[in-house]
């Protein structure tokens, strides 16, 4: 089970260590892959056979597109929603997007729901978003965050059993911008035409992963006659890590200019957070101050300013002792005896640790009293322990294993009875065998790299990096360090960073809620 909860840890990123830090996983950073994918005009049919006779081995292993019923043409209806006192009547939209290969071939096919105002002048925004995983489709972000809908779901209390009844989301992005919520092949109902192997080399690795994503986005601005409108990408988790790649890639590859980027619990630096490297005090410094947060709030007493010290240790005390190790007798005493203030566990056992307290230890112990095991995504949400006298976490993750079911009833019902896009397909809210079949590579900074070189190439962008305080597996603090080291470009701002109450799907608290849509309609404002 505990592999279970590594496999989405961050929601939304590849296999990593576990809490963006210290002890679980790794992330994928990606290798080159061969030839780049190519999208075209939607038709909704799935390609002929061809005619050459393929191999026998390879026929065994071949996807047989006259096997797969063709999914439906696009559908489009109307709704009404009541937010901010008003109304506003729009259009929602299930569609696709094909993928096709340098020879025109239809590879693959991506499905998309679109929330649009009629009408609308030049001049109103689209915003594209998305999720991550790899493996994961774009409901959280539609149904949790900025959608006009929503399911409850990321707090304490939810479980599976949950109505899947969506309601009127008070802070949808609406009223701001159209809203076109993409899931990448092999989450939702996106499918590839070709075999393992080639759907491999050809979608389930990161640079793979830019190229036919901005492509699907470009497509789809040609498809509705959008290439006019301010644009904006989101991507929550390893959505955060495409985010400023693809938005790269539309400014320098594409010919689409990008006005503003949001960020949502991101995992923008790979190669900052893993514990690989025995010398580096990054992973420990990374997760401390979320775990700081998670034990204030249980306090009743976190806030920015409360935060401030635990920030201020880990840049300086606490990287001269790790550092210092045994030349200095009195070092590890020192960091015991602080982090134990600081995440409230036992000082005995942090003593055991030498101070470096992993983030599953600190899910467990933390709540050990109550027999109870807190969330990655929000070290406060809880669930019972089924094995609470075992050595080792026998149990998946509170939040992830009670949304599952939902977010997946929630979504296909209204694509199918709502919407009335019919299909037999079943709903990939997180596809196990899209990360298993990821291509990791190795862990580097090309999302922070490319965030730079985006900003720079454009002196009107702006970016919003959103976090929740007591996120684990997508800790703040990576933001807060990596932001201090890029340059102003020109002007204070232009990149901020607003932490928020709750974890890595924040928005599930209604304040937290308000307050991003509130930093994100300055953001659309101010571009």
């Amino acid at each position: 089970m505990i592999e279970q909860l590594r496999i989405f840890s961050c929601m939304t990123m590849p296999l990593r260590r576990a809490g963006c830090g210290a002890a679980a996983m790794t992330l994928a950073a990606a290798l080159a892959v061969a030839p780049a994918a190519v999208v075209h005009a939607a038709d909704g049919k799935p390609e002929a056979k061809s005619d050459s006779k393929p191999d026998a081995k390879a026929g065994a292993d071949k996807k047989d597109e006259s096997e797969l019923l063709p999914l439906p043409a696009d559908k489009t209806i109307s709704q009404s929603i009541r937010s901010g006192g008003k109304t506003i009547t729009y259009e929602a939209t299930v569609g696709l997007i094909p993928v096709r290969n340098a020879k025109g071939k239809k590879i693959a096919e991506v499905v998309y729901t679109s929330y649009t105002i009629p009408g609308g002048a030049v001049s109103r925004p689209v915003t594209f978003a998305f999720n991550g995983g790899p493996g994961a489709s774009s409901v959280y972000l539609n149904m949790g965050a900025i959608g006009p809908k929503r399911v409850p779901f990321g707090t304490a209390g939810d479980a599976p059993s949950d109505s899947a009844v969506t309601q009127d989301n008070p802070n949808t992005w609406l009223d701001m911008s159209d809203l076109v919520f993409i899931d990448p092949v092999g989450t939702g109902f996106s499918r590839s035409l070709e075999d393992e192997d080639t759907t491999k080399k050809d979608f389930y690795s990161t640079d793979a992963d830019i190229k036919y994503l901005s492509r699907v986005v470009y497509d789809w601005l040609v498809k509705h006659g959008r290439l006019r409108a301010p644009k904006y990408v989101v991507g929550e988790s390893y959505g955060g890590y495409r985010a400023p790649r693809i938005a790269y890639a539309l400014q320098t590859e594409m010919g689409v200019g990008v006005s503003g980027l949001v960020m949502v619990s991101p995992y923008l630096d790979p190669a900052a957070v893993g514990d690989g490297d025995a010398l580096s005090p990054l992973p420990w410094m990374i997760n401390l101050p979320s775990m700081t947060a998670g034990n204030l709030e249980r306090q009743g007493k976190l806030s920015a300013a409360a935060m401030n010290d635990v920030e201020s240790y880990v840049r300086s005390q606490f990287v001269t002792d790790f550092l210092a190790g045994r030349s200095d007798p009195n070092a590890v005493g020192r960091i015991v005896q602080k982090v134990s203030a600081y995440t409230g566990l036992d000082p005995a056992l942090v003593a055991k640790l030498d101070g470096r307290v992993d983030t599953n230890t600190y899910l467990r112990e933390a709540h050990r009293a109550e027999k109870k095991i807190g969330s990655i995504y929000d070290s406060n949400v809880t669930a019972w322990d089924p094995f609470p006298s075992s050595s080792d976490r026998q149990s998946g993750d509170p939040i992830l294993e009670a949304l599952i079911a939902p977010t997946t009833s929630a979504m296909v019902d209204f694509v199918t009875r709502e919407v009335g896009w019919k299909t037999d397909t079943h709903y990939e809210a997180l596809s196990s065998n899209v990360n298993k079949l990821w291509d990791r590579g190795s862990p580097d900074d090309k999302p922070v790299a490319e965030l730079r070189k985006a900003i720079a190439n454009d002196a009107k962008m702006r970016v919003l990096i959103a976090h929740g305080y007591n996120d684990l597996s997508c800790p703040f603090f990576t933001s807060r360090l990596i932001l201090d080291q890029m340059p102003a470009f020109g002007q204070e701002r232009r990149v901020k960073l607003a932490v928020y109450p709750g974890g890595h799907m924040f928005y599930s608290r209604g304040a937290s809620a308000a307050a991003f849509k509130a930093d994100a309609r300055t953001l659309f404002g101010a571009s």
